[in-house]
């Protein structure tokens, strides 16, 4: 009988453990998964070497609205952008001020220092598939301006929820 009764416990582990490891899999491959940030493309609101939580299942049930920070995947490695202009929008900068359909838009999450190093862009439209996408280091970001181009719906994995380390700087994204 105490055999029957450790063999018991043994298929009782052996069920949390499976169940663990299924969980953690949709978990990490549908819902949530982190990204460490490369670069300082988007600094001040999130520095390099910071580990962001994204939020896979976001965009599952809703596009991607302006002012989200996304999670690009390219070939050759993932970005971390800020969605500036939506699908048929046209968008120019002009005199560091940025305009959306012609009317100026307000940028609180940039620095005076970020704001007055946006180079004139435009006018461009955005394809009716696609965003458009920018760094809030306007000086050095490699984006939709300069390298990125516009980014499909498909190429975005997931929305900037979290920072999770270092813990000193544990916040929500904005």
């Amino acid at each position: 009988m105490a055999k029957e009764k450790k063999k018991n416990e043994w298929v009782e582990w052996l069920k949390a453990i499976i169940i663990a490891v299924i969980l953690a899999f949709i978990i990490r491959n549908f819902l949530f998964a982190t990204s460490i940030v490369e670069g300082d493309s988007m600094d001040p609101t999130l520095e390099n070497g910071e580990r962001v939580i994204f939020n896979k299942f976001v965009y599952f049930i809703g596009d991607p609205e302006r002012g989200d920070i996304v999670i690009i995947q390219r070939p050759q490695k993932n970005y971390v952008k800020r969605v500036i202009g939506l699908p048929g929008e046209k968008i120019e900068i002009k005199d560091h001020n940025l305009f959306i359909n012609d009317e100026q838009y307000e940028q609180p999450f940039l620095t005076e220092e970020s704001k007055n190093h946006t180079g004139n862009f435009g006018p461009i439209e955005v394809p009716k598939d696609s965003y458009f996408v920018m760094g809030d280091h306007r000086a050095i970001s490699k984006d939709s301006r300069n390298g990125l181009g516009f980014i499909t719906e498909e190429e975005i994995i997931g929305k900037s929820e979290l920072i999770i380390y270092p813990f000193t700087d544990f916040a929500r994204t904005k």
